[in-house]
């Protein structure tokens, strides 16, 4: 009898340093959730990253573009390398996907695991939902008078209503499916005008979906997220703000390499992408100790959007198993340690 087998078109971004070795790993056990749950990812190989743009000069060409614009998904592993001038990666490739594909969600789960210990008061479990489009990321700015005494530096900071209320709108969503609690972080008794919107906006959506909304300035939530982890749920923020808390969270939650991440188009216009957040990690990349957890979980991300909420659960208790045993000391072991788990 013939079966019908759901299909994703994926394209995988290995990119440099360690992201090869962390997403060979995590595709290997996408592959495997596939077998067990009946879909298939046709994988595109995307060579984009540090190397490609050495060879050819190229950081992310419109019929690259194009391409990654027809797929379901798009898997990251890490861009980023020493002898690239800072900011040519970030800007060229990196903020164009986020701004070209209109991924205007930055989703971080943060939640502390068993077997992994905590630097904090308690076990944070929080996901942050930072705007991925704006702010102070969105080129705005510049500088005059370079190299004189009287050069000057700008950064803008660029906040629209609409791209604020599609932040606040996903974030309460999320928290309706959660707790029903929703915290906004920024910093309105100084930065008036941004923060005005977003306090307005938030209310306004608060009020409309009946969630509990909360505020914390941005260094008030940096010491509750250490000292009153328990207050936070569902946290939306700017994209700078995002940037900064979410790191924190990482670290209060056993480090970047067991971070993912989704730059999300929750409109589903265009892929969505998504990566794990602890870089090209040059100095370990082809040693063997690479921790894969980070991109595994952000494979799990990837499929829970694609509709396979069941393999996505299988890939991150998986996860948690293996860290409550203990963890793993090479990207070997842990390969075997998950697929056993995903393999019961």
């Amino acid at each position: 009898m013939e079966v019908n087998v759901r299909s994703y078109v994926v394209a995988h971004l290995p990119g440099d340093g360690i992201g090869p070795e962390v997403t060979a790993v995590a595709k290997d056990l996408v592959e495997l959730a596939g077998k067990r749950h009946g879909f298939s990812i046709d994988w595109r190989h995307c060579p984009l990253g540090s190397d490609h743009y050495l060879r050819t000069g190229e950081v992310l060409p419109d019929d690259v573009l194009g391409d990654l614009r027809k797929t379901d998904a798009i898997f990251l592993g890490a861009v980023g390398s020493p002898s690239v001038p800072p900011g040519v990666l970030e800007r060229g490739l990196l903020l164009r996907l986020r701004f070209d594909l209109d991924l205007y969600i930055n989703l971080r789960p943060a939640r502390l695991r068993a077997g992994v210990p905590s630097y904090g008061a308690g076990a944070l479990d929080a996901i942050v939902v930072r705007e991925n489009t704006e702010g102070l990321y969105a080129g705005a700015g510049g500088i005059a008078h370079r190299g004189s005494a009287f050069e000057v530096a700008t950064e803008e900071s660029l906040n629209t209503r609409a791209g604020v209320e599609r932040c606040v709108r996903y974030a309460a969503s999320l928290a309706k499916k959660r707790s029903g609690k929703l915290t906004l972080v920024h910093k309105t008794n100084v930065l008036v005008n941004a923060g005005s919107l977003w306090k307005r906006v938030a209310d306004e959506v608060a009020a409309e979906t009946s969630v509990q909304l909360d505020y914390c300035h941005v260094d008030a939530a940096c010491l509750y997220m250490v000292s009153d982890p328990g207050r936070f749920d569902v946290i939306v923020t700017d994209n700078l703000f995002g940037d900064i808390i979410t790191d924190l969270a990482a670290a209060l939650t056993g480090g970047l390499g067991l971070s993912a991440s989704g730059n999300l188009n929750p409109d589903k216009t265009g892929p969505s992408m998504f990566e794990p957040v602890h870089g090209s990690a040059p100095d370990i990349a082809g040693t063997g100790k690479a921790n894969p957890a980070g991109a595994v979980l952000s494979a799990a991300l990837m499929l829970d959007h694609l509709g396979e909420a069941a393999a996505a659960a299988e890939l991150e208790a998986a996860v948690d198993t293996v860290l409550a045993a203990g963890g793993a000391n090479s990207t070997v072991a842990w390969s075997d340690a998950l697929t056993a788990e995903v393999s019961k």
